[in-house]
């Protein structure tokens, strides 16, 4: 075989073939370096794969329990919301029901009442609930209710005349707005 240099003519397939190895020392060529660091590596890669899986899947469960737990929590909160505000107004239904059952007797039963009346509203207080000053008010549409409107010189244009009834807020939230009468001219 001329011109081959004592080397076989190998014809290589690139796509399905490594080239056999030539007559070299085989611990110094790169391509015929064993193939455990790379079954090495496919296991450590698979470790680690069936390890983020398995944290995947607690992660998972783990958000499905905090979900559920939430949802009994906000179901709870609903059913149980009213229990401070009903507390505090349990004693105020009770003197009531002590006013009805005795004889009215003039003063004394208007005091009891009006004692009644002011443990109502301190009960509403702690609740955070405040009642809307109305009469003599500018009309404000967001915080009265115009039922009428009538001619008054007493009062300005477009201010409350009468109060019909009381409105509330709860912090910055209306409640209920003030049934009025406004003026104008």
């Amino acid at each position: 075989m001329a011109g081959t240099n004592g080397k076989s003519d190998r014809t290589l397939d690139l796509e399905h073939e490594l080239p056999a190895s030539d007559d070299r020392d085989e611990t110094t060529s790169p391509e015929s370096q064993p193939q455990a660091p790379a079954t090495d590596e496919l296991s450590k890669l698979k470790s680690e794969r069936d390890t983020l899986f398995d944290r995947l899947a607690r992660l998972q469960a783990e958000f499905d329990n905090f979900r559920k737990r939430q949802a009994k929590e906000n179901a709870d909160f609903r059913d149980y919301a009213l229990t401070n505000a009903i507390r505090e107004l349990l004693p105020i239904l009770d003197s009531l029901d002590r006013a009805l059952q005795t004889e009215p007797e003039g003063e004394h039963f208007r005091k009891g009442v009006e004692l009644i009346d002011k443990q109502f509203h301190d009960a509403l207080a702690r609740l955070g609930v405040e009642p809307i000053e109305a009469k003599g008010q500018p009309f404000d549409p967001n915080l009265h209710q115009a039922i009428q409107m009538v001619e008054s010189s007493e009062v300005d244009e477009n201010h409350v005349v009468n109060e019909l009834q009381r409105g509330y807020r709860i912090k910055d939230r209306l409640l209920r707005p003030a049934m009025v009468t406004v003026s104008k001219k």
